[in-house]
């Protein structure tokens, strides 16, 4: 665990390099043990794929002094490894109109739509962070028999409950967008609700399962 300061009133904590399952494990470990610890001055916590984001107000507590007490969290004792999480069902509609991309993906894999649907819904997925508009889950790891590309021109608008893939990830366009994933689906289900608090559905660490319908 690297802490570096990040700005007048950041921390940046870096946990690895690589968009990983343990990595992010313990991520959320450390995020989860320092939400409930309440801190006086902590302002914000934002975990990512490797990283957490700590911003403080200065006038409360100093970097050095918050620094010793993130040193001082056994954070892997306060959680199991493989974290406790819900597991979140999406019904997705796969192809046709609500998949543009499918005809792409199954030339770029190799694999028949009923295939590629198969592998999308077998996998429990994990909520690795949320941006990069709110709610937008990056979701892995996806299986490697469906990793494809990203668009070359992204599309200016992409609709709300959009499933793509892009690289090893997965994830869902909660509202109408920009975006540059390869479209195999979208789903009903509304993901971010700004007037009701949490505001998304998904969270850091939160397991995701698609139902093809």
């Amino acid at each position: 665990m690297e802490c570096l300061r990040y700005g007048e009133c950041g921390i940046r904590i870096i946990f690895g390099h690589t968009i990983d399952q343990d990595i992010n494990n313990r991520v959320i470990n450390f995020y989860r043990s320092l939400k409930s610890k309440c801190i006086a001055g902590v302002i914000d916590i934002t975990p990512s794929f490797n990283t957490c984001l700590i911003e403080f107000d200065s006038t409360t507590i100093d970097f050095k002094s918050l620094i010793d007490i993130i040193k001082g969290i056994d954070f892997c004792a306060a959680y199991p490894k493989d974290l406790a999480s819900k597991v979140i069902e999406i019904p997705v509609r796969y192809g046709n109109e609500y998949g543009p991309d499918m005809e792409f993906v199954s030339q770029w894999t190799g694999l028949s739509f009923e295939e590629i649907i198969r592998i999308h819904t077998s996998t429990v997925y994990t909520v690795y962070t949320i941006g990069f508009i709110p709610g937008f889950p990056y979701l892995g790891t996806l299986d490697k028999r469906l990793f494809v590309p990203r668009l070359k021109t992204p599309r200016t608008s992409v609709p709300a409950g959009s499933v793509g893939l892009a690289q090893l990830q997965t994830g869902i366009y909660p509202f109408e967008s920009p975006g540059g994933w390869q479209i195999i689906g979208r789903t009903d289900m509304v993901l971010f609700d700004y007037k009701k608090p949490p505001y998304s559905i998904l969270q850091n660490g939160d397991k995701v399962r698609f139902i093809p319908v």
